[in-house]
């Protein structure tokens, strides 16, 4: 009777997003003690040049930063994925299921190379995604000084935009 009810119980899925949004605020914290006066925005796609970067790493486990498994760099993701500018990124690789962000943020302001990439003022753009495995988590943050690109677009509608019969 334990056993079916145990079976019964579905998967708990992840959903980091709460950790992601908690890097773009940390780092606008660090870029305002910096003097910056833009405001630091997420684009899509260097979410997705993240995204794919922090599954490379969590799947290969012979990477340690920033270049992939195929040999990407972070300017080739971000071409890939449709953004045209300047662009460095942040990796963290955390040998537990999880990260907090106040451990993260900690982690790259105290690596001098991290903390000028985050308290770039030029930064206007941030791409964040992170995974987690049983015993890793990998968190990657994509930042751009703009996008001279226009926006990709998916079937039917372009990022940022409802989709059919999606409020406006």
């Amino acid at each position: 009777m334990v056993a079916g009810a145990i079976t019964g119980i579905p998967a708990a899925a992840a959903d980091n997003k709460r950790l992601n949004d908690g890097v773009v605020a940390n780092v606008y914290t660090v870029q305002k003690q910096a003097g910056c006066e833009t405001d630091i925005k997420v684009n899509p796609k260097l979410r997705l040049a993240a995204q794919w970067h922090t599954n490379d790493v969590l799947h290969n486990r012979a990477l340690d930063g920033d270049i992939g498994s195929d040999g990407s760099t972070v300017a080739d993701r971000a071409a890939r994925a449709g953004y045209v500018g300047e662009v460095s990124e942040t990796v963290a690789i955390n040998p537990a299921l999880a990260i907090s962000g106040i451990e993260l943020i900690n982690m790259w302001y105290h690596r001098p190379d991290y903390y000028a990439i985050m308290s770039d003022c030029g930064n206007v753009d941030i791409g964040v995604w992170s995974e987690n495995s049983l015993d890793r988590t990998v968190v990657v943050a994509v930042y751009g000084k703009g996008d001279s690109a226009p926006p990709v677009t998916a079937p039917g509608r372009p990022f940022g935009q409802p989709g059919a019969g999606a409020p406006g």
